[in-house]
């Protein structure tokens, strides 16, 4: 199937141990080609494709698909695939790791990392669903401006939203954006201090009656300031970006990993500049709500529930009640007959052949078609 969008994979360290190149195989391959080998999980991975019996085997030939492309250039490789995770690059289960702590994995990189290795604590509630580690936020810095709109809180004031300022002046220390308001009095005094004269015109003062910039680029920035970002979402079908609107707010970045609800990705700007820098870091798949871990068990979940269906029971309820009545005698008739017929077989301790399953099917259907016969039917 070429790279499968998400997939649960596995690394097979018989037949690549450390040292040779690295290599993933998919549930199948791991049951079918693999089945004696020392294995370890992988758990799933995106738009990867199974290299079993590629060149990265030197002696083994995949069972299911022999022919198999020599280098899959597509797939992306960690320390995941040696079993090693996280920073610390440990095992997971690691026998030499006496403190309990819960493995998270990242949605960019994909990696496992420990709790306590994330640069914050996770939230206690476990309540969020996504986790995107200090590398992959450093890689993929634009997210800090979502992060006080979207993230879960971690620690106290760490994603607080500052209240928006207008005709501010903005520097950057240590990562913190500040804004800084002048008041109208220290206007006056600045302005009396240099010697001008101010002379308000008729613009300016309607200007301060409605409290809005004259300018229309100035009136949209305070509009856009007042409503929030889900309604701001509405002028999608204009150039308008979230991200940079963001940008233009106060937010905090810190040296840590960011946790984030259900949903989130759909909050993220998906105008032409954003696509594009989605594009260029490698992360279009964030704007992708069915590329989430969770996404994948549902429609697993879904697809369980689809083959634990009873065919005769979907039958069934797509009948009304006299036709349900009718399959029910028939199918009775059916299963005691087929019941009988098969004792026998069993009581002499023979073998049933095909022919003998052609019998009693024909056996079958000429009695049923006797009964339908002798049928009467009547008019009210």
């Amino acid at each position: 199937q070429g790279a499968v969008k998400r997939q649960a994979l596995y690394a097979c360290s018989t037949c690549t141990p450390p040292g040779a190149e690295p290599a993933g195989i998919c549930l199948a391959c791991s049951y079918e080609c693999h089945g004696t080998h020392r294995l370890f999980e992988l758990y799933t991975k995106r738009n990867f494709r199974c290299d079993c019996g590629n060149s990265k085997f030197k002696n083994l030939q995949c069972k299911l698909l022999p022919e198999k492309s020599k280098v899959n250039s597509g797939n992306k490789y960690n320390d995941n695939f040696y079993g090693l995770y996280c920073t610390c690059k440990r095992p997971y289960p690691d026998p030499e790791d006496e403190i309990p702590d819960e493995m998270i994995q990242c949605i960019v990189c994909e990696d496992w990392f420990h709790g306590r290795h994330l640069g914050a604590v996770p939230p206690e509630s476990g309540d969020f669903h996504e986790m995107v580690c200090q590398a992959c936020m450093k890689r993929c810095h634009f997210l800090w401006a979502y992060a006080s709109q979207l993230a879960v809180f971690l620690l106290v004031g760490m994603y607080l939203p500052v209240p928006p300022l207008t005709k501010a002046n903005s520097c950057e220390d240590e990562g913190v954006v500040l804004k800084v308001e002048e008041s109208e009095e220290q206007k006056k005094e600045i302005k009396k201090e240099s010697g001008v004269e101010h002379h308000d015109t008729k613009e300016e003062k309607q200007s301060e009656q409605f409290n809005e910039p004259s300018t229309s680029s100035g009136y949209c920035s305070k509009f856009l300031q007042k409503f929030p970002m889900e309604i701001a979402e509405t002028t999608s079908n204009f150039s308008f970006c979230k991200l940079k609107e963001l940008q233009n707010k106060p937010f905090v970045k810190k040296d840590t990993a960011t946790f984030w609800p259900s949903n989130w990705r759909s909050k993220l700007c998906t105008c032409e500049d954003c696509l594009k820098m989605y594009s260029e870091l490698e992360v279009q798949f964030l704007t992708d709500e069915c590329d989430t871990v969770l996404a994948y068990e549902n429609k697993g979940t879904s697809d369980q529930e689809t083959e634990r269906r009873d065919p005769l029971m979907d039958t069934l309820n797509s009948m009304n009640r006299v036709q349900q009545v009718e399959l029910i005698c028939e199918y009775n008739d059916f299963k005691t007959e087929l019941t009988d017929y098969l004792r026998r077989f069993a009581d002499e301790g023979t073998v049933v052949t095909r022919e003998d399953i052609q019998h009693f099917f024909e056996e079958f259907q000429s009695r049923k078609r006797r009964r339908t016969n002798r049928m009467q039917y009547y008019c009210s």
